[in-house]
């Protein structure tokens, strides 16, 4: 697990690199249309053409929407803002999923959850610093992390479950299906000089994700959840190192509450 949210921001860090000559809308279809390349050959390996999921096909398109728009979206931030502001304004999904897991799945709001949900507004107001003006950038990561969120409850709210592999293929596959009208709009022949890193964009989405999937099957979520938040340490040294990004005070402040508020939901007891 802390390998695959390490490798996440590798991945994020070559989008923002590529973002300097083609469109982040254009790199979002490739992230999808390379992964492909990937997972289906594993797919057909184990399956045969049997790839892909038969069951909750609906509950499964919601959800790779959800997690489109929220790629989409953050992908256009990371081009606009640091990679640090970006993931710490996107880390506001866990907060916001207990929020919408409250209203639309009739959880139960305990105490450690309202607390959870009140350092993540603080730490958004710091991050966004309105007083300053709402930078696009920061607003656009804010989005992605709702959109995300709305992926947890869906997948949370899913009565069935079906291989990760095939979950993935079907992902990947409907993922570059949806982003194709916006990679015909901004089309742009990829140089061969970055070829290699198109490549390494798809190929390491897919292992980061089967790391993910992989870890889930030998440790309980309690235990693998709180290193969601090495991805924040790994975007800060690949924006310091790669691109000179530093956060400021307000920014790291922020983060650092939305993280609390991360921490806090893991407990599960408490009224």
């Amino acid at each position: 697990m802390a390998a695959a949210m390490l490798t996440i921001p590798v991945v994020d860090g070559l989008a923002k690199y590529l973002s300097d000559g083609y469109s982040p809308l254009f790199i979002s279809w490739a992230r999808y249309a390379v992964a492909c390349v990937f997972i289906l050959p594993v797919a057909f390996l184990r399956f045969g053409r049997n790839v892909l999921p038969r069951h909750n096909l609906a509950a499964h398109f919601f959800r790779t929407l959800c997690l489109v728009v929220a790629m989409t979206l953050y992908f256009v931030s990371i081009s606009l803002i640091p990679m640090a502001t970006a993931i710490s304004a996107f880390f506001i999904a866990p907060v916001c999923a207990t929020a919408m897991a409250v209203v639309f799945l009739g959880e139960r709001l305990t105490r450690w959850k309202i607390a959870a949900l009140m350092c993540g507004v603080a730490g958004v107001f710091f991050i966004v610093q309105p007083q300053g003006g709402i930078q696009p950038g920061i607003l656009l990561a804010l989005l992605a992390g709702v959109a995300f969120a709305a992926y947890l409850v869906a997948t949370r709210a899913a009565s069935r479950q079906s291989d990760p592999v095939k979950t993935l293929v079907f992902q990947c596959l409907v993922g570059t299906l949806l982003l194709t009208p916006q990679m015909i709009l901004t089309f742009q022949m990829p140089q061969l000089e970055v070829l290699h890193l198109f490549t390494l964009l798809g190929l390491l989405s897919v292992v980061s994700h089967l790391m993910s999937i992989s870890a889930f099957r030998y440790a309980e979520t309690s235990v693998l959840s709180p290193l969601v938040y090495l991805e924040l340490v790994g975007a800060l040294i690949i924006g310091y190192l790669v691109f000179n990004d530093t956060p400021g005070a307000a920014e790291l402040v922020g983060a650092v509450l939305i993280i609390i508020g991360g921490v806090l939901l893991l407990r599960k007891t408490g009224r």
